[in-house]
């Protein structure tokens, strides 16, 4: 199995890589948009924000190709920014257009609480998915960001936290499923997370 890892200059793809590389696949990290057409399954992880990530991908080539990839209806996994950048748009710093693969918006965490939210929170499994196989209900993963998605859809959400507001922290639709925390900073249960992918595209047809 080719499984793609995206590098457009946004950091956290070794840890990504070494989480994949535990379940016995050795990843390739490119910013090379033709490594997507071979790929069987792709990784879109990042920390940052929503204006530096678009910019990145735009500059890389990979807008459509990330795009085409997913129509194709190949497994994809979002992480962190790589969950926000799929839907429609963020207000993070303004107003920026992203890949509007989910409709819905990235809006900021409700005055009050601490920013951004970093730390371990519970995650609650609201629908099952094979992206919790083998994870207990309410447990524990690691978060970093500001900013939250606030999807049209609501039946994409598949798993949500609680941090002044509840929000999606897992969403999915079809061949896509993306986390706004980081598995590959949580634990045993982050590393789970990650074999189940490998297990979803392993399963995923030809």
């Amino acid at each position: 199995m080719k499984l793609v890892i995206v590098d457009y200059d946004a950091g956290n793809l070794y840890s990504v890589a070494r989480a994949v590389e535990h379940h016995g696949v050795r990843p390739l990290i490119t910013s090379t948009s033709k490594y997507l057409d071979e790929a069987d399954a792709l990784i879109v992880p990042g920390v940052g924000a929503a204006e530096d990530t678009m910019a990145n991908l735009r500059g890389h080539g990979l807008v459509e190709p990330i795009k085409e990839y997913i129509a194709s209806g190949r497994p994809f996994l979002g992480v962190c920014m790589g969950q926000q950048a799929l839907f429609e748009a963020s207000e993070e710093g303004g107003e920026h257009e992203c890949l509007g693969i989910l409709k819905g918006r990235i809006v900021r965490l409700p005055d009050g609480q601490k920013v951004p939210h970093m730390g371990w929170n519970r995650v609650r499994q609201v629908q099952p998915h094979p992206i919790f196989d083998g994870i207990e209900d309410g447990a524990y993963f690691y978060f970093v960001h500001s900013y939250v998605p606030a999807p049209t859809d609501a039946s994409v959400t598949i798993g949500e936290t609680d941090y002044g507001v509840t929000f999606p922290s897992v969403v999915a639709k079809e061949n896509v499923v993306a986390t706004q925390f980081h598995p590959e900073k949580s634990g045993e249960a982050g590393l789970r997370m990650y074999a189940n992918f490998i297990k979803i595209a392993s399963m995923a047809p030809v």
